[in-house]
């Protein structure tokens, strides 16, 4: 049973790089990555969303640094560390 949550805990963690990363390039509608976008951001909102309320982006000159992810990726480590 830890094996699975460790592969899970780690997936997820994919995926939430994944989601971070296609955030660098944005997609049109109607783009062949409009779908991935939109599944990765379905599972990824519900946990990501609850942190940014609590710790709001970074302001860094011109741009915004989505602190929430790192957290979150942390704690998926932390748990992963524990747990495996």
């Amino acid at each position: 049973m830890p094996h699975f949550v460790c592969t899970l805990i780690t997936i997820y963690i994919v995926i939430l790089i994944l989601r971070a990363v296609m955030s660098w390039f944005p997609t049109s509608p109607g783009s062949a990555l409009e779908p991935v976008n939109r599944v990765l951001n379905a599972v990824t909102e519900p946990v990501v969303a609850p942190v940014r309320r609590v710790i709001p982006p970074l302001q860094a000159g011109g741009i915004a640094i989505d602190m929430s992810f790192i957290l979150v990726i942390v704690v998926l480590e932390v748990l992963s560390n524990v747990l495996c």
